[in-house]
């Protein structure tokens, strides 16, 4: 990648994002469950991310709600990142706080040390703390290469001035992903406004599910599914305004 150039990250949760997900993109981020936020990833999502030609960084997270885990949800997390390293994905993408809203230091040495060379990705549990300034230097002192953040608000677009102070204050020493509500129609706005040029989007549009599925209470009305076309959008802009 040229060095100008400004990089696409596609989360997907299923095996035909991963497929869509193969031309246009710099690094996909495995999930399962993004209605909530993304979770971890199964054991068969994460075997067939190694057929990726695209790097793929897995979510380690193992249940939804906030990011406050016990020690069994952390012994789980720690097998999830053995899985990951097993497989020989690109990276790992995690976080966890404490109930004085700070980074859980302690549970995060835990995950990094069991990560091995996996690049590691500090997720948006920084934006639900009191100070993301802080836990941005603790990103780097524990060795993150990444932070996706929407600027501690619901979405990039409202976070640019946060976002702007977190590019600053990294200097180079971390990667800022901005992320959340990042789309064709923002995303130059919020390059220009915050300076960031590593982008995070779901790229996905709304499908309509079958009633009988529907009825019986297996999916809702409409589920979000990756499309192709918005990731074709989205490489096309940012390739223009590199």
């Amino acid at each position: 990648m040229e060095a100008n150039a400004l990089k696409l990250e596609v989360c997907i949760d299923t095996p035909e994002g991963l497929q869509a997900c193969q031309n246009g993109v710099d690094t996909i981020e495995l999930c399962s469950a993004l209605a909530v936020g993304g979770l971890t990833p199964s054991a068969g999502q994460i075997s067939l991310a190694r057929t990726s030609f695209v790097p793929v960084h897995a979510m380690i997270r193992p249940r939804a709600g906030s990011f406050i885990y016990s020690p069994h949800e952390i012994d789980v997390a720690l097998g999830d990142i053995d899985a990951v390293r097993s497989a020989e994905l690109a990276g790992i993408v995690i976080g966890a706080s404490t109930a004085e809203a700070m980074l859980d230091l302690p549970v995060l040495n835990k995950m990094i040390a069991a990560s091995g060379s996996l690049i590691r990705t500090l997720h948006r549990v920084i934006d639900t703390l009191d100070d993301p300034f802080v836990a941005l230097d603790q990103a780097i002192d524990l060795g993150f290469s990444r932070i996706l953040t929407s600027g501690s608000s619901f979405n990039a677009q409202d976070g640019m001035a946060c976002l702007r102070k977190l590019q600053e204050r990294a200097r180079g020493r971390i990667e800022i992903v901005a992320g959340s509500g990042v789309s064709a129609r923002n995303i130059l706005e919020i390059g220009h406004a915050t300076g960031v040029r590593s982008f995070h989007a779901s790229c996905s549009s709304p499908v309509e599910q079958d009633k009988t599925t529907v009825g019986f209470g297996f999916a809702p009305e409409f589920m979000n599914k990756t499309d192709p076309q918005k990731i074709k959008q989205l490489r096309s802009v940012l390739d223009a305004a590199a």
